[in-house]
């Protein structure tokens, strides 16, 4: 079968790399992105621009199990020899699912003349596009409310990891705050779905949305490491080769309405004795980077490290313990990204903390922060941002991230640019739009019956 065509090359100067990245788009729709990186180490990953964002309730926590099927063999290659084989070279093999995509990778030695990365290129396509998920490896549908006796194979591997979120506390908030947050947008589901949909999905529903998304529009495969650009170009698109070229499509979402009102959940829970606390804001797209970065800005200055507001005011200072933890965060999603509040308190002083949580908010919103606040959130964030340059497996990652949540790789390449930019007035304007406390949903578990 005929290769397909290269019909567009960029070349961007990516922070770090000492050689440009080349990002090659093919006539199917597919797109390769090649990044040298000198060392013995490679990086071969895809990233398949589908998650929980493109399911339903009928389907919810598909993409996550399909992860977890891809595994399960091809016509060439049964179960299991996939990870075999490059686990005996030395590999780290494995894959995630999040909101917006499913990605995997394999991370392992070049081997001489890059053999070790070329076989690797040859069995991590064949996975991408030849898995045939068989009916043995899913195991038998079965209703979750009369569960049957016999193996249920990888139904039940995926049953026990939802058991197992029940136990995380942290989770059981978030996933209150989250259901709360959103009314209509597809990001209200649980990335991992229910029990009652993977119970009983059938291998040709899963199979319908694997064609349906796996499609060469809707890929995006990244090799990092040191080799030869136009060999390695050669060897993927050889490896790459889809039968039925058909195309994803451009998705559109319901959106939610902006939300100028405080909502609240809270729950109890019996086998705890301490106070969980979310408080969640929806807060700017990435593609809008410098929203973005003044966001990254705010939860570093509010509960980043030690020397955070939220450590310093509520845990440091405080002449009676009400924290345990207090901290800020950002969740970066392509539709809009999730601005956390998170806290660990002590339950009888429930009102009072989460008291002095809106009156932090209300300062970072009311008030500029200093230019030493400003100025050490600036080099705190350009440590990390250069961390994410030091692995093959961190460029990849850094690479697939911002061409699947950002769709541009511009969000990365002017990344230290646009930071150096940002002043304290642009910082409190994003936190006046976005962090205002009639903005907040409220997630607290508390100890109960």
């Amino acid at each position: 079968m005929e290769l397909s065509k290269v019909i567009n090359k960029e070349t961007v100067k990516f922070p770090y790399i000492d050689k440009a990245v080349e990002i090659f788009k093919l006539e199917n729709g597919h797109t390769i992105v090649l990044a040298n990186k000198q060392g013995d180490l490679a990086n071969i990953s895809t990233w398949v621009k589908t998650g929980s964002l493109n399911e339903d309730d009928s389907i919810t926590g598909i993409s996550h199990f399909l992860e977890h099927l891809m595994f399960k063999g091809t016509p060439s290659h049964p179960a299991g020899e996939f990870d075999r084989f490059l686990e005996a070279k030395g590999a780290i093999v494995n894959a995630a699912t999040w909101k917006d995509y499913t990605f995997y990778y394999v991370t392992l030695p070049s081997g001489e003349n890059n053999q070790y990365l070329k076989e690797a290129i040859e069995l991590h396509g064949d996975m991408m596009i030849n898995s045939i998920i068989p009916e043995e490896e899913i195991g038998p549908a079965f209703d979750i409310k009369n569960p049957v006796v016999e193996e249920k194979r990888e139904r039940a591997v995926v049953l026990e990891e939802i058991n197992m979120r029940d136990d995380n506390h942290w989770t059981t908030t978030y996933d209150a705050m989250n259901e709360l947050m959103y009314q209509v947008h597809p990001y209200k589901r649980d990335v991992i779905g229910t029990a009652e949909v993977i119970a009983s999905v059938s291998r040709e529903t899963i199979m319908n949305y694997y064609k349906k998304w796996y499609t060469p529009d809707n890929m995006i495969t990244i090799a990092v490491g040191d080799f030869d650009t136009e060999e390695i170009l050669g060897h993927i698109r050889k490896n790459f080769v889809f039968e039925e070229v058909k195309s994803a499509g451009k998705q559109t979402y319901p959106q939610e309405l902006e939300q100028k009102k405080p909502k609240y959940a809270e729950n109890t829970k019996k086998d705890i004795n301490t106070g969980f606390l979310l408080m969640g804001f929806h807060g700017p797209k990435p593609v809008n980077v410098a929203e973005n970065i003044s966001a990254d800005i705010l939860s570093t200055v509010l509960g980043e490290g030690k020397s955070s507001r939220l450590y310093q005011n509520l845990i440091e200072k405080q002449q009676e313990q009400i924290f345990n933890v207090a901290g800020a965060t950002q969740y970066e999603f392509k539709e809009g990204n999730v601005f956390l509040i998170q806290a660990n308190f002590m339950p009888e002083k429930k009102d009072e903390a989460l008291e002095l949580l809106k009156t932090e908010l209300r300062k970072i919103v009311d008030q500029p922060i200093s230019e030493k606040e400003l100025e050490k959130a600036k080099k705190k964030l350009k440590v990390g941002f250069a961390e994410e340059a030091e692995t093959v497996s961190e460029i990849g990652e850094a690479i697939g991230h911002c061409l699947t949540v950002c769709e541009d790789i511009s969000c990365h390449t002017d990344y230290l640019k646009t930071l150096d930019t940002l002043n304290v007035e642009f910082v409190q304007k994003t936190a006046k739009k976005y962090l205002s406390p009639n903005k907040a949903t409220i997630s607290i578990l508390i100890p109960g019956e």
